[in-house]
């Protein structure tokens, strides 16, 4: 049931939403330039690599020596607002239909931070990632690394249909409310550097 209700909800919102992300991809290019997606190699199921992709947000201004500016200097208003009102995820949709990903599950974090979990936080890894969470209609970017890890196990821990549709109705009040899109006193999410049990 879950699978079926991916493939039709993606399918569905990628038929009726095809025009505003064509707009988008538009003013992306306009804005940041090329190219209009961003494509990153994430862990999906079991830690198995997958391409996600995502609209673009951040420019690639670099310094003198050709490094790249800090987050908060390549966010610019237009990535803002891409994030605030989740925009910028729309390209995951596609990755749904494909089955890398879920409309709901743990959100894919980077392939770096796999030796990084506890054993516990690692099982965040047992279902598929997903667009939302149960972390994302708890707090989002302004928990801590550790709350939205023990949010993502409860998930994994009690999934359910029923579960799935709710975390979805809440996503679109947070979305519609643009709210803990980032984390305290950061522009994005600060590097998840291991947990406690991990560092020891």
């Amino acid at each position: 049931m879950k699978r079926l209700l991916d493939c039709l909800t993606a399918g569905t919102m990628l038929l009726c939403l095809w025009p505003v992300m064509l707009v988008v991809a538009i003013l992306v290019r306009r804005y940041l330039g090329a190219p209009v997606l961003f494509r990153q190699q994430r862990p999906g199921l079991n830690g198995q690599p997958f391409m996600l992709c995502k609209f673009r947000s951040m420019s690639d201004a670099r310094d003198a020596r050709g490094h790249l500016l800090p987050d908060e200097v390549r966010l610019g208003a237009f990535g803002r607002f891409l994030r605030k009102t989740s925009l910028d995820e729309l390209p995951q949709l596609w990755n749904v239909l494909k089955g890398d990903m879920s409309l709901v599950g743990p959100r894919p974090l980077l392939m770096q931070y796999l030796p990084r979990y506890s054993p516990r936080q690692a099982r965040r890894h047992e279902v598929r990632p997903g667009i939302t969470g149960w972390a994302q209609v708890n707090g989002r970017n302004a928990l801590s690394w550790e709350e939205k890890f023990e949010l993502d196990v409860w998930y994994v821990e009690n999934q359910s249909l029923w579960l799935d549709l709710r975390i979805l109705w809440r996503t679109v009040k947070r979305v519609l409310g643009g709210s803990d899109v980032s984390a305290t006193g950061h522009v994005t999410m600060p590097e998840f550097m291991g947990s406690e049990e991990q560092r020891e």
